[in-house]
């Protein structure tokens, strides 16, 4: 069976509160947006290569790109490869979003000393899957305290000798070189970190990698010859960065007054997931799939299909106000 993060594992289904349609004359879907908005509203998934910093390469892309703001989803060493999804401009309000999804990563723990492989299963199933507990390395950006950290799959996939090459799908914040470690203090034989490659990081995996050289040369065609194939195949909508959250769909005439800041309520609802519960982080999404805001769940999605009452605490907007604006006089 297949090892999938939490949000994979997750089938949902959309409820139907009320149909509606949604005008042509506001707003559009978001693979039809003009070609500079997605470089300045979009995400591009980089290959991170060996070497340079997450916030270097970021800033790397936003001086390709010629804009103003880039922001990484989860920081890489230096020496580790990857996925790395870089928000661009309006877009880097979504980060923290990605920072707190599910990450995959691919890793050679290279043991101390040669052991069954029968033991090395059984101590991984048995005391490194689910619930650890973990102490941040010293060289480490949080505070160095005990934490618990979740681990929802790790499968080895090949053993040579003494390299033991696994995939292992974790928590947010999860530290594979102190995991690795941990393992082979747990196995009384010692072991440390050879190679580490993330290929996930929530709902971005290795099928959308570019590196910045093709980047770069996909900036170029767009800005001298005038071709945009290449940047809008490589730089996706915003949207993409919430694929992995539970979605609510809003009337056209409630898109504005969430532009605002204001909290979406029931009678604005036309359609909405199945499976939302009491807190749980929501994108709320016009009926062309643009992204409005991000908000806190006030109800199940029973109680959305009620009558009354908010059902989203909306907590951070991107749509800007105007798009819709004349909706409401329809």
């Amino acid at each position: 069976m297949e090892s999938l993060l939490p949000f994979e594992k997750t089938e949902r289904k959309i409820l139907v509160r009320k149909e509606a349609e949604t005008s042509d004359k506001f707003g559009c879907k978001p693979e039809e947006r003009q070609t500079e908005e997605i470089i300045n509203y979009g995400i591009v998934n980089i290959d991170k290569p060996k070497g340079p910093t997450s916030h270097q390469v970021s800033d790397y892309a936003k001086k390709i790109l010629n804009i103003n703001k880039a922001g990484h989803s989860g920081t890489l060493d230096p020496a580790v490869t990857g996925v790395l999804p870089i928000a661009l401009g309006r877009a880097t309000r979504i980060v923290q979003t990605l920072l707190t999804a599910g990450k995959e990563y691919v890793a050679i723990m290279h043991l101390h000393k040669e052991i069954e492989e029968e033991k090395l299963k059984k101590t991984i199933q048995n005391h490194f899957i689910g619930k650890i507990e973990q102490m941040p390395p010293l060289k480490s950006s949080v505070k160095r305290q005990l934490r618990t950290r979740t681990i929802y799959y790790l499968d080895i996939l090949e053993i040579d000798g003494k390299d033991v090459l696994f995939k292992v799908g974790t928590e947010a914040g999860t530290y594979i070189r102190k995991l690795i470690h941990d393992i082979g203090k747990k196995l009384g034989i010692g072991a440390h970190m050879a190679e580490l490659r993330r290929t996930k990081a929530g709902p971005f995996d290795e099928s959308t990698l570019f590196t910045l050289h093709e980047l770069t040369d996909a900036y170029y065609f767009f800005k001298e010859e005038k071709n945009e194939k290449f940047i809008r195949k490589i730089i996706q909508p915003v949207e993409n960065g919430v694929k992995h959250l539970p979605k609510v769909w809003v009337f056209d005439t409630t898109v504005e007054s969430l532009c605002h800041g204001i909290d979406l309520k029931v009678p604005g609802i036309s359609k909405l997931h199945n499976n939302i519960n009491h807190n749980d982080i929501v994108a709320i999404m016009t009926l062309k799939d643009e992204l409005i805001a991000l908000g806190i769940a006030k109800m199940t999605s029973k109680e959305m299909l009620g009558e009354k009452g908010i059902a989203v605490q909306t907590e951070k907007v991107f749509m800007l106000p105007g798009v819709y604006k004349i909706a409401n006089n329809l």
